[in-house]
């Protein structure tokens, strides 16, 4: 976790005397890069506690949106407020309930892991030493190890203990089991489960790694080209999508462009229809088209999700006919 500029966060008389019903709250929030727009008009809110899962393609906006929220970018319009605060207007304070922890894990490479647990303790007064430790003996660190000596896991461990150490109300993870090995992703996500749960925090988990948002969450965001395009809980989502099977003796011209339909791929001879929000009415239309047989099935997460934002994309039906 980098910090651009070391200062001590002072203790303040000020308690909010109730916590913000929504962590994060924007209102038609628009980011433009020139003649690129990240953000399109967002609004968002997402309540306080649980585990929010934000997904979407390269280029969704979520890192944008993050920027935002953490006050280092200024959006082109629109509102934007995080903890009950206007994020343009952070203070020290604001920022030492906020815990952070991306794919990058940037921690003072010539230090050890105790210099750097020393510094963060006294830069954070709510510090929990039980918690770090708690976290951080996951991972098989010592304190003499320097940071520059420790695995990308195990700096992924350390980066996670610290920022739960600080007492946050609200914590940030940004593909942060990226390139880490399956014992130190298991590990990481363990860690995250018990954390949660001992401290009670909001949790924003962006992963591309859809068995990481079964396993963790409890909410479903997803972002498309910088617009919120749907939010549920995951088994929500998953029972809007459906797979059909269908069986074509012949070309099964149009039946790629059905109504509902994400994603058309052919295995073994069958056609794979993942449609959304379609009913029992769909196996009549594909037997319209042409279809000898057709049966329904569920999808998983990685297979619904997947499908969703690729739906633009859809390979379409082969021009000729099927062979066997």
């Amino acid at each position: 976790m980098s910090t651009p500029e070391f200062k001590v966060v002072a203790q303040t008389a000020a308690v909010a005397p109730h916590p913000p019903k929504y962590v994060i709250e924007t209102k038609d929030l628009m980011l433009r890069y020139r003649r690129k727009v990240a953000l399109k008009g967002l609004t968002l809110r997402i309540p306080q506690g649980r585990i929010h899962a934000l997904v979407g393609a390269n280029g969704a906006g979520k890192s944008s949106l993050f920027r935002i929220l953490l006050g280092f970018q200024t959006p082109s319009s629109g509102h934007a407020r995080i903890l009950g605060r206007d994020c343009g207007s952070l203070t020290e304070h604001d920022r030492a309930r906020i815990g952070f922890v991306n794919e990058e894990h940037n921690l003072p490479s010539w230090l050890n892991v105790h210099e750097v647990v020393a510094m963060q303790r006294r830069l954070y007064p709510q510090w929990n030493e039980a918690r770090y430790r708690s976290i951080v003996d996951h991972f098989n660190v010592t304190p003499e190890q320097r940071i520059r000596e420790l695995s990308r896991g195990e700096r992924a461990g350390v980066n996670l203990a610290i920022a739960m150490a600080q007492s946050p109300e609200l914590l940030i993870l940004d593909e942060p089991t990226l390139g880490l090995d399956v014992v130190a992703k298991r590990a990481f996500l363990e860690a995250v489960l018990m954390s949660v749960e001992d401290a009670g925090c909001t949790v924003i988990y962006c992963s591309h790694q859809m068995e990481e948002i079964e396993r963790l969450a409890d909410n479903l965001i997803v972002l498309e080209r910088g617009e919120l395009m749907h939010m549920s809980s995951p088994d929500e989502f998953c029972d809007r999508v459906t797979l059909w099977v269908a069986e074509f003796p012949f070309l099964a011209s149009g039946a790629e462009h059905l109504p509902g339909v994400l994603q058309v791929e052919r295995i073994d001879g069958l056609f794979h229809f993942i449609v959304l929000d379609r009913g029992e009415d769909f196996g009549q239309q594909l037997e319209d088209k042409g279809a000898r047989r057709a049966w329904q099935g569920a999808v998983d997460l990685d297979r619904a999700v997947n499908a969703f934002l690729t739906r633009n994309h859809a390979r379409p039906l082969p021009a000729e006919g099927v062979p066997s």
